[in-house]
């Protein structure tokens, strides 16, 4: 037990409840559950909205699995994980401002109740629903995983043991707190992700005997370490370009990062939000990653890869100080663990149960089935990360993948094409999904590109010429108040 470590670790996570009691509080006594628990209230201003994205994208890939893969790769996968450097800016220029009005005007509360007023159809929303599921689970599976190997390293405890207390921990928090918490402990974790990314790659770097000596040694232990092709060469420009996909232009498709668009308070908040936001990933996936790359020359034959940035900060740091630094990965981790659970939850509650179960759902019905659908699909996600992949980040990677194969062009064409009906969106959404399970799990990186590229291509494509050949079937300018048809 590194108690010294875990008490500054500990007094973060007691502000982090604190923080949920008080957010529930507040929810209990609003008008409107809903829009309150789900969407805060659509009251964020600049900075909370800078930090509730980075804190959701800023995830156990990031602070676990990315370092991991650098530390096995080279300065080329940094170079890589710079493609996530305009995700914010992506997000809130595409979507921004246009997303949050036509949201308001359906009275949206979730990325499939835009779907739906957009393209009245109950098909849209039924797939929307299924590929939120699966997807998300992969990587709240993804965010477990992180979260116990963390506490694993911590503690000395059993990997089982680890994930049992993290996640009771989230859950209890995410269910007392709602969206309204998770915003605002964002805005705690966020900050504490950043100071604790400068902190960490400093301290690598004195310990390493600054840049040059590190990157002497990693020089004579393999020279591809420095290149932009990786450690085996595996890097090719291609493969790095279509990361630019995946995890730059392509995030506009996440929908919990697209539901941040919905929830701000007005343009000059979002605008500040691009800046803040743009600052702070550049500022996590830079000094993360290299921190990763950097470690391997200082502390070499590290095995598993999610265990470098722990015991990077545990052997370098001075106790109390490696607790603040370590509660930057936990951050991440809870943030994006919290906002994943509000989205599935909300999925569930919101997409399927009022819109086609029982509508007329009172409100005190709807709490208590908020919180029934949390606490199952969290004890369900811990059921899945009993048996940990070896590297995290291909998990969540594959979430990513299929998420944006979904949505990405039934947001972005529903928001800007009045010729986008519910045909194209359909075929486009089937095609994407199919196509991407399909070349991920049998013709994985294809042509040398990730996996993601074709299916997202495709789903283009057909959206486009589907839409064309059904324009004598559904007039483009919907009717948003008749009743939703498949």
């Amino acid at each position: 037990m590194h108690w010294q470590v875990i008490i500054p670790l500990a007094l973060f996570l007691v502000i982090i409840f604190f923080i949920g009691f008080w957010a529930n509080a507040q929810v209990r006594q609003s008008d409107s559950f809903l829009s309150d628990y789900f969407l805060g209230g659509r009251e964020m201003g600049g900075f909370l909205l800078a930090m509730t994205m980075m804190a959701t994208y800023g995830s156990a890939s990031s602070f676990i699995g990315g370092p991991g893969v650098a530390y096995q790769t080279g300065l080329g996968w940094v170079l890589l994980a710079m493609a996530q450097l305009p995700a914010g800016y992506f997000v809130l220029m595409i979507l921004g401002k246009k997303f949050a009005i036509i949201a308001r005007k359906y009275e949206a509360i979730t990325l499939i109740d835009f779907l739906k007023g957009r393209y009245q159809s109950n098909a849209i929303v039924l797939l929307s629903a299924i590929a939120i599921f699966v997807f998300l689970f992969a990587s709240m599976t993804a965010q477990w995983v992180g979260g116990a190997r963390l506490i694993e390293s911590l503690t000395g405890l059993s990997y089982r043991g680890a994930l049992l207390i993290f996640a009771v921990a989230v859950l209890v928090y995410v269910i007392i707190g709602g969206f309204a918490a998770v915003a605002l402990t964002d805005a705690l974790q966020g900050t504490v992700m950043m100071i604790g990314t400068v902190i960490l790659l400093v301290a690598v770097i004195i310990e390493g005997g600054g840049v040059s000596a590190i990157m002497a040694e990693l020089v004579a232990e393999n020279p591809n370490l420095v290149s932009p092709y990786g450690a085996d060469a595996s890097l090719s420009p291609l493969y790095v370009s279509s990361f630019w996909i995946l995890i730059g232009i392509g995030v506009i498709g996440l929908p919990q990062i697209a539901v941040r668009a919905m929830s701000y308070k007005d343009s000059k908040g979002m605008h500040r939000a691009i800046i803040i936001g743009t600052i702070g990933i550049g500022t996590i996936m830079f000094g993360m990653h290299l921190i990763g790359v950097f470690g391997r020359a200082v502390i070499p034959g590290i095995e598993i890869g999610d265990k470098v940035m722990p015991t990077l900060t545990l052997d370098i740091l001075p106790p109390v100080l490696a607790g603040i630094v370590l509660a930057a990965p936990m951050a991440a981790i809870m943030s994006t663990v919290n906002a994943l659970l509000i989205l599935v939850s909300s999925t569930v509650v919101k997409d399927v149960y009022l819109n086609f179960i029982k509508p007329s759902a009172k409100d005190a019905e709807i709490k208590r089935m908020s919180f029934i659908v949390t606490t199952a699909v969290g004890i369900a996600v811990v059921l899945f990360a009993l048996n940990p992949p070896e590297l995290l980040i291909w998990l969540n990677l594959f979430a990513f993948g299929g998420l944006e194969s979904a949505f990405l062009w039934n947001v972005v064409l529903g928001l800007y094409w009045k010729g986008a009906n519910k045909y194209g969106a359909i075929a486009s959404m089937v095609v994407g999904l199919v196509s991407y399970v399909y070349i991920y799990h049998f013709h994985n990186n294809v042509f040398g590109m990730n996996s993601v590229t074709i299916p997202v291509l495709v789903s283009l494509l057909v959206f486009v010429l589907v839409s064309l050949g059904t324009r004598h079937l559904a007039s483009p300018q919907n009717d948003f108040n008749k009743k939703p048809s498949i």
